[in-house]
């Protein structure tokens, strides 16, 4: 019999999970969060119900002491894990690293209430591979109180400006429209966007761009000048005011829609052009930095159209696990961070691959990237393959259309 329950999140990763540890260990999932505030103060103890904060389930008088209550939907699930933890030595909370992620590893110990004798071990990885679940069990540490905190408290925040403004904005606007912690500020951003989109000044140029051929070698050239003036392109005007910038290096030409006609016509009645003059400047271009959360949604939205929630969701399904010829995969590492910062141990396997495919473009040193976001989460790492040697075009067969993008 298992002398050690391992607690995830989701059914997929506990699958993944199970096939990597031996039979002295049982793994479970909590399939999300176990408690929340109520949703209102019905269900809360009948000598709370009457309190003025009672619907916020948020003890205002009493430092914003939160109510939890373990859902009806949940209760056969935290059944099931009892039931699961009864004889066993060792609890394993193996939940995400992020707020959220402790919060439930919290909550899980609040709810289970593990015996004395129960020893309690709080796990963390960045990929769910085979050495990345060993190693973490080998480096137990105690759940981060001021992560629950944290979680907490943008919990409560939700509950206290949700409960009060989505009332308003009913009556205001229009029903089942609601605000909390997120949507309030931002329908501060779009007001002030619309602000200035109110002040912005419109402004209007034209350019000119021939389509030339020689040698048999097709290129574009653009009008830089016109009678020793530079001409005027969208990267001197303002973003806020929409005028030309000030400080701008010289004067600029503001070419209009009939005086780049007339130009057309003109270098079209001077053909054949000569080239009088060639001038090479070199430029530097520095690789992207990793993925983070933002940017991996931002390149599948231009790449792909995929939205937010779309990328999010197959990220989810490759860091839980694929099935690869029989054995459950996790292929990246996790996809919610905001760090840029890799293992030393992924950079030594990256810059193996490179030295053996790519020998030219390997680097004396590694790049270090730091996150610009206060208080990212530098613990974390960046979204990356766990293996680099396992190409998408050898397991494609493996993965649906997604995934494989």
């Amino acid at each position: 019999m298992a002398k050690n329950l391992v607690i995830v999140e989701s059914p997929a990763k506990a699958k993944t999970i199970a096939g990597y540890l031996g039979s002295d260990y049982e793994v479970a999932a909590s399939v999300g969060h176990i408690r929340d505030l109520p949703l209102n103060g019905k269900d809360l103890p009948e000598e709370l119900r009457k309190k003025w904060w009672a619907d916020y389930a948020v003890d205002v008088d009493n430092n914003f002491e939160p109510i939890y209550e373990v859902p009806s939907g949940k209760a056969a699930q935290v059944k099931k894990l009892r039931d699961m933890l009864k004889g066993k030595d060792t609890l394993v909370l193996a939940t995400d690293e992020d707020r959220e992620g402790e919060s439930i590893s919290w909550h899980l110990l609040q709810v289970l209430k593990p015996g004395k004798t129960v020893e309690i071990k709080r796990i963390a990885f960045h990929e769910i591979t085979k050495d990345a679940i060993r190693e973490a069990l080998a480096h137990p540490r105690k759940i981060d109180e001021a992560l629950v905190d944290a979680q907490e408290t943008r919990r409560i925040l939700d509950r206290l400006y949700g409960y009060t403004l989505s009332p308003v904005l009913w009556s205001r606007v229009m029903r089942n429209l609601s605000a909390g912690r997120v949507q309030t500020p931002a329908v501060k951003l779009i007001v002030d966007r619309e602000k200035a989109r109110r002040r912005f000044k419109s402004s209007a140029y034209w350019d000119l761009k021939a389509d030339l051929e020689a040698s048999g070698t097709g290129f574009s050239a653009t009008l830089r000048t016109l009678d020793g003036q530079r001409l005027a392109t969208g990267a001197d005007f303002d973003d806020e005011t929409g005028e030309l910038k000030k400080g701008l290096k010289g004067p600029r030409t503001i070419l209009d829609e009939a005086a780049a006609n007339a130009l057309a016509a003109a270098a079209r009645a001077a053909e054949p052009w000569t080239v009088t003059d060639i001038e090479a400047t070199e430029g530097t271009e520095n690789p992207a930095p990793p993925f983070m959360t933002t940017t991996l949604q931002q390149d599948a939205n231009r790449k792909f159209g995929f939205s937010a929630d779309r990328t999010m969701r197959v990220a989810q399904t490759l860091y839980e696990g694929i099935d690869i010829g029989g054995e459950q995969v996790g292929l990246i590492t996790y996809m919610r961070t905001d760090s840029l910062s890799l293992a030393n141990e992924a950079i030594g396997r990256i810059r193996g691959l490179l030295e053996r495919e790519y020998a030219d473009c390997l680097p004396e040193k590694p790049r270090l990237y730091t996150s610009k976001v206060r208080n990212a989460q530098e613990a974390h790492e960046a979204i990356r393959p766990t293996d680099v040697n396992r190409r998408p075009t050898a397991i494609h067969k493996h993965l649906n259309e997604d995934q494989h993008k």
